[in-house]
């Protein structure tokens, strides 16, 4: 049993965590290109689709700590310092992801950056508009990566186990 959960709390992992880590990380490029109204992202419909990606696979990504605990409490580690760190640092990356990062994108998704801001419709406001969308993603790539540097933190924990019984 200790196995089979092991398994699938990798696998839940690599399918749930990975898809979020890079649909996250691939947001604020092409927020800057819809920004920029460039041709290869219109409309927004890339930042938009790697929004629901984000969105869809954070509920599925609930897996990831339910088989973890599960597996620790099989194992009987739950006490271990290697893994009671992990499980801070994911209860961090799940608040990040949370409270930061979804909506960032939605504030993103949410303001336009074209001219039809409350100044009117000249050259400055739609140029304003578009900085302050510039600096708005820059934040969230920033916000991301520290959301992936604590994933990783967590891989890297659950692979060497530091002070471990069971042996890397």
């Amino acid at each position: 049993m200790t196995k089979l959960l092991l398994s699938l709390h990798v696998l839940a992992a690599i399918l749930a965590i990975g898809p979020i880590a890079v649909a996250a990380s691939m947001f604020p490029r092409y927020a800057r290109l819809s920004a920029s109204g460039d041709v290869q992202e219109p409309n927004g419909r890339t930042t938009a689709f790697l929004h629901k990606i984000c969105r869809g696979y954070t509920v599925v990504g609930i897996a990831v700590p339910v088989l973890g605990v599960a597996t620790g409490a099989r194992m009987g580690i739950l006490t271990d310092a290697w893994l009671l760190t992990s499980i801070v640092l994911t209860a961090a990356a799940a608040a990040l992801l949370l409270t930061a990062v979804l909506p960032g994108q939605a504030r993103l998704l949410a303001q336009p950056a074209d001219a039809s801001g409350p100044g009117g419709t000249g050259t400055d406001v739609a140029t304003d508009a578009i900085a302050q969308l510039r600096s708005a993603a820059a934040r969230l790539s920033v916000t991301t990566g520290m959301f992936n540097l604590l994933w990783a933190a967590v891989v890297v924990l659950m692979i060497v186990r530091p002070g471990s019984t069971t042996g890397a």
